[in-house]
């Protein structure tokens, strides 16, 4: 029963495990009024007939905090390169001087940045209850386990055991959202 138990504690943690990185995913590709090229990152390319992710068809580089320069290894990429963004809709519009596309991060107006932070507790707030979830489940696991078998005192330790995990995970969810807000909101 104890390895049942442990299995079920383990399940719970990589579910919750999961969500915080698909929340640090997510965050990386809000554009806070800094260049990263992990916006750029879902962006694909047709590259001799193959859909090839933009990074492994050019460099990609940050040459200051305001600017993307994209380098495309074969020079008659830039028009394929310069149409992939403009489709991805990252509200970034691309230019091109014959050696490198460059994307300039305009400032963000204090509106924008209001809306960004919107959206990021809206995310946040998802992933406490992809959290929260995984308790649940966990909890009903051990319910199910115990009219099997498993001794009350032992489902109790378990149910302190995840609870205390979902504490620490959703403190983990706050950390980096607050990290994240003060990004958006620094001019």
């Amino acid at each position: 029963m104890e390895d049942e138990v442990k299995f079920h504690i383990d399940l719970a943690m990589e579910k919750m495990e999961k969500a915080i990185r698909h929340l640090d995913d997510e965050l990386l590709h809000i554009r806070a009024g800094k260049a990263t090229p992990a916006i750029l990152d879902g962006i694909n390319v047709e590259y001799y007939g193959a859909v090839t992710p933009l990074a492994q068809v050019a460099s990609i580089g940050t040459p200051d905090p305001k600017t993307i320069v994209i380098q495309p290894w074969d020079k008659t990429m830039f028009d394929v390169i310069e149409k992939a963004i403009l489709a991805a809709n990252i509200g970034l519009t691309p230019m091109n001087n014959g050696e490198v596309i460059r994307l300039n991060f305009p400032p963000l107006t204090e509106e924008r940045r209001r809306n960004l932070v919107k959206q990021i507790r809206n995310m946040a707030e998802n992933t406490r209850v992809s959290v929260r979830n995984a308790r649940r489940e966990v909890m009903e696991d051990f319910k199910k386990l115990q009219k099997d078998g498993l001794a009350e005192d032992a489902a109790k330790d378990a149910e302190h055991k995840v609870q205390e995990m979902t504490d620490t995970y959703v403190k983990k969810v706050d950390a980096l959202i607050a990290v994240k807000e003060k990004e958006v909101m620094t001019v």
